[in-house]
């Protein structure tokens, strides 16, 4: 099938990008990587009346560290992230899961801040940025906000952007020296959806987890937070006991329903597992980065 008629437009710069979406509003759509976005239209799931591609804007595709963590532009591809020595050691959730996103054509082109506004729940950026403690910079007619991506994420395919607003950064905050992380995820084959994924990042301090972050993918409405897992993890130290307990919690917050990928406890007994993989994993790459 062919899309219905749009309308194209490729502003040069971000005030001319934002005027554009205030004038369609609910009709406008961002184009970026359009790896979601062009299938969607193809099968007339979706039928914005314009595009706004946003690729010939300038200084959209930052991929930096800073002082206050790490900052990934809008226009930051996916393979951008596969390829980056930067997202190494204490960024290893993200680095992780960046080869594991579908196949090489789609991460060419397609984006990080993309994937997290189409909202996906088996897309994989969603969690491990959730499990990092990622935030979102959205920027509209009336200013610039920051949203956790708690509040982002409002259920499949539905976030709590604004028609009007554009992402404009993805802040993932400096996560100390001593952090690693690791993404898992079952797949049925090379560059399929997830069956069941988990995100798991760990920072410490003293000897003790300073902050953890537990995020599942494929086993919900959205991406789930592991709370009553993070919870148990902050301020503890990272025995077998305690993460044989982590994961039993983390097991228990997910929501999946059986279909034919598997049952509901079979997906629960992978979340749990996963969760203890990850969690030693990220030790050792802790322990590693120290040194």
């Amino acid at each position: 099938m062919y899309p219905a008629r749009f309308e194209y437009h490729a502003p040069t710069s971000v005030d001319e990008a934002l005027a554009l979406l205030e004038r369609y509003g609910d009709e406008g759509k961002v184009l970026a990587g359009g790896q979601s976005l062009i299938p969607l239209m193809k099968l007339r799931f979706a039928s914005p009346g314009a595009l706004v591609d946003v690729n010939r804007i300038q200084g959209l595709d930052t991929l930096e560290e800073g002082p206050e963590g790490l900052t990934i532009g809008p226009l930051v591809r996916h393979r951008d992230c596969e390829r980056s020595q930067t997202l190494r050691g204490r960024y290893g959730v993200l680095a992780d899961a960046a080869p594991q996103i579908s196949d090489p054509i789609v991460r060419n082109l397609g984006t990080v801040a993309g994937s997290l506004a189409h909202a996906d729940p088996q897309g994989d950026w969603g969690s491990a940025l959730l499990a990092a403690g990622a935030e979102v910079e959205a920027t509209g007619p009336s200013g610039t906000r920051t949203i956790g991506l708690d509040d982002l994420f409002q259920g499949p395919f539905t976030t709590s952007l604004e028609p009007t607003e554009l992402v404009t950064a993805v802040r993932v905050p400096d996560p100390g020296p001593r952090a690693g992380g690791t993404y898992l995820k079952l797949e049925r084959k090379v560059g399929d959806f997830a069956t069941v994924g988990v995100a798991v990042h760990v920072s410490f301090a003293n000897g003790t987890v300073g902050r953890a972050g537990i995020a599942l993918t494929a086993v919900g409405p959205r991406s789930i937070r592991a709370t009553a897992a993070e919870e148990a993890l902050a301020g503890a130290t990272l025995d077998d006991d305690t993460i044989r307990h982590a994961a039993e919690l983390a097991a228990q917050a997910a929501e999946p329903r059986s279909d034919h990928r598997g049952t509901a406890d079979y997906k629960r007994s992978v979340v749990r597992v996963f969760t203890e993989r990850g969690l030693r994993k990220a030790a050792a790459a802790a322990r590693e980065e120290e040194r």
